[in-house]
């Protein structure tokens, strides 16, 4: 008691309590006495920055995708829901999206040098348009990927009249090809060119009545595409071991044990060496070579 007034102490705070961790899901399960391929052991392993995809890479130069799906279970993010002090207690589910080969093998001539196609990072960039954006590095090369998703259209009705035959492999190709064709409009040719080739071609007396056009072209499925953008290449010595875009999303630095390279995702034919800790003579080499980056620079 002060002054009529009560006082709470707080009481001491205890040791923090330990991480619970638990088995949530898994991929890619073998069965029992499945020999594991060396190609398939993944090496790269990357979530975007809003936790609802996630990116792996193997020593066979593949990249696989897979994107959440209990987001739409409880409508919302999970980061908007743990500030609205929403009870999140189921955890994150994820799915196979899409995979794609990124690197092959090359062989480097000049310094006689086997180029692997193993993946060894894997850095996502600023989404647009509903597409992913993404980079990824072996040895030697910086792919930027763009993943997005394309509708597959087919032609469902054209304007033919099936009782005339027309448009339905009745007309078939000429034996003799160097005569020469009187066209008339839309199509047509003159009755006496067609009666006089009769044995020629087998279309109706009177020409084609109509021209072939489809009418009604209709959506189907979707189909996920990656296509390669810019291909950046031809700028390090050694082997890259790093790479980090920057928070502008225009550019992005690649980093090998000796050197590290500025780049613009625009361009692929030029970099900028902003770092170099290569001696003047390799015997004179000491300390440890660069491994991390991450890279933060505002514009």
């Amino acid at each position: 008691m002060n002054g009529g007034k009560d006082e709470v102490v707080a009481a001491p705070a205890g040791p923090p309590q330990p991480l619970d961790w638990k088995f949530s899901q898994v991929f890619g399960e073998r069965t029992a006495g499945e020999e594991v391929q060396e190609v398939d052991l993944i090496s790269a392993i990357e979530f975007d920055k809003t936790g609802d995809h996630l990116a792996t890479g193997d020593r066979g130069g593949r990249v696989v995708l897979f994107e959440r799906t209990d987001t739409k279970d409880h409508g919302g993010s999970r980061k908007d829901l743990e500030r609205m002090d929403y009870p999140v207690s189921k955890h994150p589910e994820f799915r196979y999206k899409t995979e794609f080969q990124s690197h092959e093998p090359e062989f480097d001539y000049l310094k006689s040098l086997e180029i692997e196609e193993k993946i060894n990072k894997i850095r996502w960039c600023q989404t647009a348009n509903g597409a992913l954006f993404l980079l990824s590095t072996n040895d030697k090369t910086i792919k930027f990927w763009k993943v997005q998703e394309k509708k597959i259209k087919k032609i469902s009705d054209m304007n033919l009249d099936p009782s005339k035959g027309v448009g339905n492999g009745s007309i078939a190709s000429s034996s003799n090809s160097s005569i020469p064709r009187p066209c008339l409009a839309n199509g047509g040719y003159p009755d006496k060119f067609c009666n006089s080739l009769s044995n020629d071609f087998s279309f109706p007396p009177g020409g084609i009545p109509s021209l072939r056009l489809p009418v009604v072209v209709t959506s189907h499925e979707t189909s996920l595409v990656a296509r390669c953008r810019r291909v950046y290449a031809h700028a390090h010595d050694y082997h890259i071991n790093s790479i980090s875009n920057n928070s502008d999303c225009e550019t992005f630095i690649s980093a090998d044990d000796l050197r590290i390279n500025l780049w613009n995702l625009e361009i692929c034919n030029q970099s900028f060496n902003i770092v170099d800790v290569k001696p003047a003579n390799m015997e004179d080499l000491t300390g440890n070579p660069l491994r991390k980056l991450d890279f933060h620079m505002h514009p």
